[in-house]
């Protein structure tokens, strides 16, 4: 039995397929330091996976970051992950996960919103997170695939995002 509601998200006004992505620049955490990075420093070296995922400590993201991993997506472009998690909570999980990618911490949700997927929390005046997220980005920071969650929890059709990897990289 589930144990806990599946919110309907409704469709999202996000970037699309085809369109530049926004630059930002936000603390980005590896399993040692953090420092403010800019997205378009990541794309300049190759492609991006953009991963967005709740928060850190929240069941998706192991999940969502296990699967990433279990892939073998970081062997071959550039995967970093975006929450609303401080970047001390980002490195709790990338200690306890293991986890070769780095995270954009991203408290106050201006990245997502940016996005078109920022979420206002039911009950929680104020408090907005990202929607479950992923978008693929080329040197220019074209989207070259997009997929956003319509409810939650929902996860990406990974075999969908492995193919669009394929084709880009």
């Amino acid at each position: 039995m589930v144990d806990f509601d599946v919110v309907d998200l409704g469709d999202a006004a996000h970037v699309a397929e085809g369109e530049t992505a926004p630059d930002f620049t936000r603390p980005l955490v590896d399993d040692e330091y953090w420092e403010d990075v800019a997205l378009s420093e990541l794309t300049a070296e190759g492609p991006v996976l953009l991963v967005f995922y709740t928060m850190d400590g929240a069941f998706p993201a192991t999940y969502v970051w296990n699967e990433i991993r279990d892939r073998g997506w970081g062997e071959r472009l550039t995967v970093v992950g975006v929450s609303i998690s401080t970047p001390y909570e980002h490195g709790t999980l990338i200690e306890e996960r293991g986890m070769d990618y780095r995270l954009f911490s991203d408290p106050a949700n201006g990245v997502a919103r940016e996005y078109g997927i920022g979420h206002e929390l039911d009950g929680m005046t104020g408090v907005s997170e990202p929607r479950p997220a992923v978008f693929l980005l080329d040197e220019d920071r074209t989207v070259r695939y997009a997929w956003v969650a319509r409810e939650w929890p929902e996860f990406p059709d990974y075999d969908e995002v492995e193919e669009a990897i394929e084709r880009e990289v």
